[in-house]
């Protein structure tokens, strides 16, 4: 039994991740990490904001977030916060610049919803390419007669294109390597194109692959570069009986544009995981086409993702605890050598072991 004068390294746990009656909403979120280290508390916060206050972050060395964004409001007084991490990959909700000026070291978990998410991808492929959903209907409308007005098409000789390439798109293009299609083609002027092509993808212009892929799926950042990356000059390029994929960010594609095109039947469908001003609580625009498919940023949300994700966030903060730094996902590693961080790292740390 630890006495009250041991020093300990409390993490925060945003309150999205619980139930109103405080047990966890998901089966593992990595909390394990810290069996071994009776030093290391983690508890909940009591209220879910959207963007975290920095009145929570009182008494805490860590927080990891889900849905909850970070502001320099947040940070306002950071006294000994040592760390925030993303429960995820993406960070636009995430104010990086002023976790550095807070001396606050930010994490991701890079590489741990890869798989799902590319799984998820390929799903929609299929369910968009095969009408899974207006066949669904067909069956439970008692509408059998109209099934000849639905055929599929397979996903052999079609050609997938990636609007970035990034660890997401890569292991999307492995999986469906065993389906027959055409080789691959990426967009992405961030990633140097023997890279893109050591996969397998060919790399080409975003106006090509716009033209060229029956299937456009969106595997880059959120920022000022991408937003409104994809408008009507881009989709007008698209093939009529082409699909387009958005798991990214809402934003990306402008929904204006995108619903225009769905409404007139200029391309073959959408499936869309990501939008504008989420999370909402009325029924969203979309739902009013036939031809879209729809998940409340989730598609790619499995048991096994979250516990690859709580892993990674988890573990990071037991390292930042014993003095080491973390090994995967630090987005700013250059606040490790700012004084201010220094002094409050040597302050907050537990004992070198474990």
């Amino acid at each position: 039994m630890l006495s009250s004068s041991e020093k300990r390294f409390r993490v925060a746990i945003t309150a999205d991740f619980y139930s109103s009656d405080g047990s966890l909403r998901f089966r593992d979120i990595g909390l394990s990490q810290f069996s071994a280290h009776p030093q290391i508390e983690h508890l909940a916060l009591k209220e879910f904001r959207p963007q975290v206050g920095s009145d929570q972050l009182k008494g805490f060395q860590g927080l990891i977030t889900g849905n909850a964004g970070v502001t320099a409001n947040s940070l306002a007084n950071p006294q000994d916060l040592l760390a925030i991490a993303r429960f995820g990959v993406g960070y636009d909700d995430i104010d990086v610049g002023a976790c550095t000026e807070a001396d606050v070291v930010f994490l991701t978990a890079p590489g741990s919803v890869d798989y799902s998410m590319a799984e998820a991808t390929v799903g929609w492929m299929i369910a968009l390419s095969h009408h899974v959903r207006t066949k669904d209907l067909l069956v439970r409308e008692g509408r059998w007669d109209l099934e000849p007005n639905y055929m599929g098409c397979e996903l052999r000789d079609r050609v997938f294109g990636s609007v970035g390439f990034g660890g997401i798109a890569g292991a999307t293009v492995r999986l469906l390597r065993c389906f027959g299609m055409k080789q691959a083609i990426a967009y992405d002027p961030y990633v140097k194109a023997a890279d893109i092509e050591s996969n397998g993808v060919q790399p080409v212009s975003l106006e090509e692959l716009m033209t060229r892929a029956d299937f456009v799926s969106i595997h880059c950042p959120l920022n000022k570069q991408t937003r409104n990356l994809i408008t009507k000059d881009q989709l007008s390029l698209m093939k009529p009986e082409a699909y387009l994929i958005n798991t990214a960010r809402g934003g990306i594609v402008n929904e204006d544009d995108l619903f225009e095109v769905l409404l007139n039947h200029r391309i073959a469908g959408a499936a869309l995981d990501v939008f504008v001003g989420e999370p909402f609580n009325q029924p969203h625009r979309f739902g009013q086409l036939e031809n879209v498919l729809l998940a409340p940023h989730s598609i790619g949300h499995t048991h096994e993702a979250f516990r690859d994700i709580g892993a990674t966030s988890c573990h990071g903060m037991v390292e930042l605890a014993y003095g080491r730094k973390p090994s995967k996902g630090v987005i700013n590693s250059e606040v490790f050598d700012r004084p201010g961080f220094r002094a409050k790292w040597e302050r907050v740390r537990l004992a070198a072991h474990g």
